[in-house]
C-alpha cells in the first residue's frame, strides 16, 4: 500500500534508538524527509545515515528534546512539519516512595509537559495547510499499572486526557492525534524492567525475561520495526479518520474485548 507520504517533512523526537528509530525508520521508507533528534552524537549520527541511505533527507538535532533551546532548534530546522513523532525517555524505574518533588516534576516535564509544547507550535500551521499527523509514543502501563513505573504511567495518562478534545478540535482541517501505546518491545526500555524484576524476585535477567515472555498471547517480543510501520500507517494519507485513539501494540498482552 502506498500511504502517500512521500515528500512530506517530519520530525521524529528521540529518535537515536529504540522506537523512536523504528518509527523514522518506517517513515524513511515512504519517502518522508526527516529531522531526528537524540542525545548521543554517535549513535544519532550512525542512525541518520541509515536513514539518509533510504533515499531521504536527514537533518540531526542533538540534546534533549524537553530543553526549550532544543525544541526551538528542531522547529528551525523543520518550520512546517507535515508529522510530528512525540517521544522521549521517561523515568528510571523506581519505587514511588524514592520520587522527591523534583523528581516528580522532571517526570511530568519529559512524558506530558514537552509533548503538549510541542504540538502547541506545530498544531496551527498543520491546521492552515490541511495535512498534520501527531503520534504520541506513550506505554500500555496508561491502560495495565507496571508496578515502578507509576511516574512514567501517570505523565502518560495526562498527556493523553490532556489531548482529547484537542484531538476532536482539528480533524475537521485533517490533523490527527493519536497515541500508540508499546508493550513489551525489544528495546533497551524493557531490559531495564527485566532486571527491576529480576532484582526483586531473584532470579537471572534471563530468567525474568522469559517469564515475561509466556505471558504475552504473542509468545514473544515485539519490534521497533514493527512498532514503527503502525506508527507510518497513522501518519499516512489513508488515516484521516481515526483521532484521539490509544492504539496498543503488544501482542495482545492486555485482556480485553474492547
Amino acid at each position: 500500500m502506498d500511504l502517500g507520504l512521500k515528500g512530506r517533512k517530519a520530525i521524529v523526537c528521540a529518535s537515536s534508538r529504540g522506537l523512536g528509530k523504528g518509527c523514522a525508520m518506517a517513515l524513511a521508507d515512504e519517502g518522508v524527509d526527516l529531522v531526528i533528534n537524540g542525545r548521543n552524537p554517535d549513535v544519532t549520527n550512525a542512525t541518520a545515515d541509515e536513514l539518509r541511505a533510504r533515499g531521504v533527507d536527514v537533518k540531526v538535532v542533538l540534546g534533549d528534546i524537553s530543553d526549550p533551546a532544543i525544541q526551538a532548534e528542531v522547529l528551525a530546522a523543520c518550520p512546517e512539519p507535515d508529522i510530528l513523532v512525540n517521544n522521549n525517555a521517561g523515568p528510571k524505574l523506581r519505587d514511588f516512595r524514592e520520587l522527591d518533588r523534583q523528581a516528580i516534576l522532571d517526570g511530568v516535564t519529559q512524558n506530558m509537559v514537552t509533548p503538549i509544547e510541542l504540538i502547541q507550535k506545530v498544531i496551527d500551521g498543520m491546521s492552515d495547510r490541511g495535512f498534520g499527523r501527531i503520534v504520541n509514543i506513550t506505554s500500555l502501563s496508561v491502560y495495565q499499572p507496571i508496578l515502578g513505573l507509576d511516574l512514567s504511567s501517570g505523565a502518560r495518562a495526562g498527556l493523553t486526557s490532556f489531548l482529547a478534545g484537542i484531538a476532536r478540535s482539528v480533524v475537521d482541517r485533517n490533523v490527527t492525534i493519536n497515541q500508540l501505546l508499546p508493550g513489551k518491545l525489544d528495546t533497551d526500555r524493557i531490559r531495564d524492567t527485566f532486571k527491576f524484576g529480576a532484582d526483586k524476585a531473584g532470579v537471572t535477567i534471563e530468567e525474568e525475561r522469559a517469564r515475561q515472555e509466556k505471558l504475552i498471547p504473542a509468545g514473544r517480543l515485539g519490534t521497533p520495526e514493527e512498532f514503527g510501520k503502525a506508527c507510518a500507517f497513522l501518519c499516512s494519507a489513508h488515516a484521516g479518520y481515526i483521532t484521539g485513539q490509544n492504539i496498543r501494540i503488544d501482542g495482545g498482552l492486555y485482556p480485553s474485548a474492547f
